[in-house]
């Protein structure tokens, strides 16, 4: 079971990208963040017709996540539990049924900026619920993952200019260290899994010649329960799609399950 998780930074912006990227590469779930549109809004039939089923999660303008897939998904569920109140739409949930059955989480976490302020106090209270919400994956004792854009730096190697960051919401000391709260739950994070060593990113800013320069972040993640951890095949990222005519700002980060 080959899963891609995929900041696509706006579906109608990058819809022919998009396609173009399905058709390549066919991944049996792709999980997407910020496709910046209401439900009703999102091209379902367009991607009906490629054979992929659509559970979308949106929001006007803003945030939106969803799953597209070529295998069968039950219980699908939206929204982070914790907060009734909290209208932003980042977090989608489904059981995908291959081989195995793997309970799949797709976020798109908080970017917090400015720091300090209101916009990463969300942040922080938010990787808290995504906390409760990890320890209760771990408790069911299944295949298990969460994946996407998580806004985390997780350390210095994943930047390339990391003394840029340091006053970034990204990159401060509050930030990972909610994050490994969660990772040390138990997680397995697939990337660092499978490659250790600074220059390797996942993001590129569209200013400044980032990309040209390779001046990136590694901000895109899957976290695995240990059940999902003992299938892994592989992690890896798909730096070349940056390089594409419209592209996203991210590209996609790949996990192989045997599953």
């Amino acid at each position: 079971m080959k899963i891609a998780t995929f900041n696509i930074n706006g579906i109608k912006a990058r819809l022919q990208a998009l396609s173009d990227w399905l058709d390549d590469t066919a991944p049996d779930v792709a999980i997407l963040q910020e496709i910046k549109s209401l439900d009703q809004n999102f091209p379902r039939e367009h991607f009906e017709d490629k054979g992929y089923s659509v559970h979308t999660h949106g929001q006007k303008g803003f945030n939106g996540v969803a799953l597209l897939s070529r295998l069968p998904l039950e219980d699908v569920t939206h929204g982070l539990p914790g907060d009734e109140a909290d209208e932003q739409s980042r977090w989608i949930e489904a059981t995908v049924i291959g081989e195995r059955a793997v309970r799949l989480c797709g976020l798109y976490l908080p970017n917090g900026n400015p720091a300090p302020g209101p916009k990463y106090d969300y942040k922080l209270a938010w990787m808290a619920r995504l906390q409760a919400r990890a320890a209760r994956l771990l408790a069911a004792e299944e295949p298990a993952l969460m994946a996407g854009d998580y806004n985390i730096i997780i350390q210095d190697e994943d930047a390339a200019r990391p003394e840029a960051w340091q006053e970034d919401a990204l990159a401060l000391p509050s930030s990972r260290a909610a994050f490994r709260r969660t990772l040390n739950l138990g997680f397995t994070e697939a990337f660092r899994a499978r490659t250790q060593g600074p220059g390797h990113y996942s993001f590129w800013d569209y200013q400044a010649g980032a990309w040209e320069k390779n001046n990136g972040i590694r901000i895109d993640h899957f976290l695995l329960t240990p059940q999902c951890a003992d299938l892994l095949n592989d992690c890896w990222i798909e730096k070349e799609v940056r390089g594409h005519e419209k592209p996203s700002d991210h590209v996609p980060v790949w996990v192989d399950l045997a599953a």
